[in-house]
């Protein structure tokens, strides 16, 4: 692991140095009883995520977006004993059916809190973008490994050879982040402009608290003998 580098732009619910611009125009109190719903398709009150702790909370597009899984894999790599030290939650919330959680989390091989708002009332009232902005000098997320024609095809393909198809949420629904409890403080908001507009994972967990940083290069490392 690598020491974080410290943090010297303000990075809060307005903007961050990405380029991206995300304002906290929503209350709590009119998404905390928003329902969402686990992989066995029981209900949860989206407060229940937060109320007892601190938790980064990552919306993803929908889970046969190319970009949605790599971040997602990404994440895998994140150790549970980092989030434990830091009493940390980290979820996952996507748009699709609660049946498509599963095979989701065995493609990415994700262990950690995952739900899914399959009527996107979350998405809506946190403000969510719909379509794709692109920008000159907007980021390019870290954690996307392929490009995007490879990408597209590889989602088309989970689409056609999924059990049930369908496209598992609203293809033209961005995702993005928040860090927020215990109870109802609200430490970080992000929308995603488009596909490639994740936070850097990395971000996320020092502005939750995590000192040190995780290696989240997929480059193959060169093996001395």
């Amino acid at each position: 692991m690598a020491e974080v580098s410290p943090i010297t732009q303000q990075i809060g619910k307005e903007t961050h140095d990405t380029g991206s611009t995300a304002s906290v125009d929503f209350s709590l109190e009119e998404v905390e009883d928003c329902l969402v719903y686990n992989r066995h398709g029981a209900v949860v009150p989206f407060q229940k995520l937060y109320q007892d702790r601190k938790s980064i909370i990552i919306f993803v597009r929908n889970f046969l977006c190319y970009s949605s899984k790599e971040y997602v894999e990404d994440l895998c790599k994140i150790p549970r004993e980092t989030l434990q030290e830091a009493n940390i939650n980290l979820v996952v919330i996507g748009q699709s059916a609660p049946q498509h959680i599963e095979p989701f989390c065995s493609l990415t091989g994700y262990p950690y809190e995952i739900y899914v708002d399959p009527e996107r009332c979350l998405y809506q009232k946190l403000g969510m973008k719909r379509g794709a902005k692109f920008t000159p000098s907007g980021h390019i997320s870290p954690h996307v490994k392929s490009g995007l024609f490879t990408g597209q095809i590889k989602s088309i393909w989970r689409a056609m050879t999924s059990p049930a198809f369908d496209f598992q949420g609203d293809l033209n629904q961005q995702g993005g982040a928040m860090i927020i409890g215990p109870g109802s403080n609200v430490h970080f908001f992000h929308c995603d402009m488009n596909h490639l507009d994740h936070m850097p994972i990395n971000w996320l967990l020092q502005l939750a608290g995590v000192q040190q940083a995780l290696d989240f290069s997929h480059k193959h490392k060169i093996i001395h003998v």
